[in-house]
């Protein structure tokens, strides 16, 4: 019988990103890239669908080997890294190719998908422990709709793949850590070993992630993710003419997404924007993660495509920057319930007008020029700041002796 030994205690030293995880997070700025750029032109419901899908395939990929590096630290296998790494490459590399319909890209990205959750697998068994955190890194449920979309062309492939994405989740939010360690205990006596060792008593431990370093990470991604809002308008900046609606539309999207920075690092917690170390579990902190990151990348999508259409906006473009905004403050919403103080007050006054303020522009912003939808953007993003300052300043006041 299996026992689960305590986690191993944390040094006590403050761990930063080595030059590996910084090395193998450039994977991520590709990948990034390429997924945002689905979203060019005037999407519609078949590219945002597909933007969803192989974002959260590319996140998932890259989570599973964060998590690694963050338990493992210096025993982090250089070349398992290196071998994720190269499957990253190819499925951003992909990415335009599955767009176009291209089967021989589409097989290649699912294959290169369903190799890094194979070795994400395969590191946890070697490592003996058990990622209670995030439990779809080493069970293959979802991957098995993976392995079925090699023999498949669309549309049933994105089914498969979107089946695939929704069993992860359904295993991060269900499957308990006594469900691991009997699925562990049941392959270990499944494997062909001498009798004598099959009973033998093989510990198992609960990976302990270093809480800093998983922000550290984290954060970067959003970084990365916020860097790329800067890479699209810059490009499309410079093939569009030099006039007062391109200069103000920089400055808006340059104002937009510094508040947003502001939000996600000032004032949270792994890039996520109100949230706390210990407010949420691992697993709802993960996926909350995701989805934001997502809406985030959209957002820079989105601002690349406001330069192509500096005098008005097509209603998809104009949906998509209000619509990923108005997701990225609902989101928020999430982190805020978890605070001790002041939550329900802090939904009704910077949630709740954040998040549907957007949507109001977008439904009613059609004779809006592009510049001005953005900086309306600006305007509701800068509003949590104000707020939090004019908050922070009555109870200044009311604290003074004598008021």
């Amino acid at each position: 019988m299996n026992e689960v030994s305590p986690a191993i205690p944390a040094s006590g030293e403050e761990r930063h990103a080595t030059w590996l995880e910084l090395f193998f997070d450039l994977v991520a700025v590709a990948g990034v890239a390429q997924i945002a750029h689905l979203l060019h032109g005037e999407p519609g419901a078949a590219d945002l669908g597909l933007y969803v899908l192989l974002f959260l395939a590319f996140w998932t990929a890259w989570v599973c080997f964060t998590l690694y590096g963050n338990v493992a630290g210096e025993g982090t296998h250089v070349r398992t890294v290196l071998a994720a790494m190269f499957g990253m490459a190819v499925m951003a590399a992909a990415v335009p190719g599955v767009h176009a319909g291209e089967n021989s890209q589409a097989r290649a990205l699912a294959l290169a998908y369903v190799v890094i959750r194979i070795l994400a697998n395969r590191v946890w068994r070697h490592r003996r422990e058990i990622l209670v955190d995030w439990p779809a890194a080493q069970m293959s449920l979802g991957v098995i709709p993976w392995i079925v979309s090699l023999w498949a062309h669309e549309p049933v492939r994105y089914w498969l793949w979107a089946l695939g994405i929704a069993l992860d989740l359904y295993v991060t939010f269900t499957v308990s850590a006594r469900d691991i360690i009997e699925n562990r205990r049941a392959q270990d006596q499944g494997e062909k070993t001498p009798s004598r060792l099959r009973e033998a008593v093989l510990p198992v431990s609960v990976a302990a992630p270093d809480a800093g370093h998983l922000s550290e990470r984290l954060g970067l991604f959003v970084i990365i993710v916020l860097g790329e809002g800067v890479a699209q308008v810059v490009e499309a900046a410079s093939e569009a003419p030099w006039n007062r609606r391109l200069y103000g539309l920089a400055a808006a999207a340059f104002f937009l997404l510094v508040a947003l920075w502001s939000l996600s690092f000032r004032h949270g917690y792994a890039g996520v924007p109100y949230l706390t170390a210990r407010s949420l579990p691992a697993r709802a902190a993960l996926p909350l993660h995701c989805f934001l990151s997502g809406c985030l990348a959209a957002l820079a999508a989105g601002l690349g495509a406001a330069a192509e259409h500096l005098d008005t906006l097509p209603d998809s473009t104009r949906w998509l920057l209000c619509s990923s905004l108005a997701g990225y403050f609902l989101l928020t919403g999430i982190a805020a319930l978890r605070q001790p103080l002041g939550a329900r007050r802090w939904l009704l006054s910077v949630v709740l007008p954040c998040g549907t303020v957007p949507l109001l522009i977008a439904g009613a912003g059609a004779g809006l020029g592009t510049v001005a939808v953005v900086w309306l953007l600006v305007a509701v993003t800068l509003w949590p700041t104000f707020y939090e300052s004019r908050r922070a300043k009555r109870l200044g006041a009311n604290a003074r002796p004598g008021t």
